[in-house]
């Protein structure tokens, strides 16, 4: 795929100064940088990892992440924050049945591009906000609102449905749970039955 190339930010306007090295944003060089160590490592179970592409990663088990990845590399453990994060960089959930997460300049190997991802800005106006009618500041509020409003739903409608699955599986648990304990007590009172033939 990629090198791990180091790009330099020449400074062209002023010829005198040195190269300089241009740096990515701390929050996009630790999440690289935990996948990477999460993939030298080799884990039972998967917290996190690039996916098999190297083009986007998966959190595999949330609760583990926030309970113990978050914290070694942010102030936090709270796994909401970390989403967020992502979005503000331009980040996408590719999969509504995992937390997978792409971004086109973030992929395995690809350390040099990070300092192509910036934050999303705000769109700025045209006219100050002192030119503006009220009723054009109305329409643009609303039109916000309605597009957070959409967003929104849409999320519940995932979360829902991720709920629905999560409680299937885990009706299926239980159902295997029991047929597990059903077994194990008839292969029990088989050994406790061939114990007595032979007293």
């Amino acid at each position: 795929m990629c090198d791990d190339a180091l790009e330099l930010n020449l400074g062209l306007g002023n010829k005198g100064q040195s190269p300089r090295h241009r740096c990515p944003p701390p929050f996009l060089l630790k999440t690289y940088e935990l996948l990477e160590e999460e993939e030298k490592e080799k884990h039972s179970t998967k917290i996190v990892s690039w996916n098999s592409q190297g083009n986007a990663f998966v959190v595999w088990s949330p609760a583990e992440f926030s309970d113990l990845t978050l914290p070694r590399y942010f102030k936090h453990n709270n796994f909401s924050s970390f989403i967020r994060q992502l979005n503000t960089y331009g980040f996408r959930k590719i999969s509504s049945k995992r937390w997978e997460f792409k971004h086109e300049k973030f992929q395995r190997g690809c350390r040099h591009m990070l300092i192509e991802i910036s934050r999303k800005k705000c769109e700025p106006s045209v006219f100050p906000a002192y030119l503006k009618s009220s009723s054009e500041e109305n329409a643009m509020t609303c039109s916000s609102e309605e597009n957070n409003q959409q967003l929104l739903m849409e999320e519940n409608k995932n979360l829902k449905k991720e709920r629905l699955e999560l409680q299937m599986q885990i009706a299926e648990c239980k159902a295997l749970e029991m047929k597990l304990l059903a077994y194990l007590s008839q292969s029990m009172d088989n050994h406790q039955n061939k114990i007595r033939r032979l007293c």
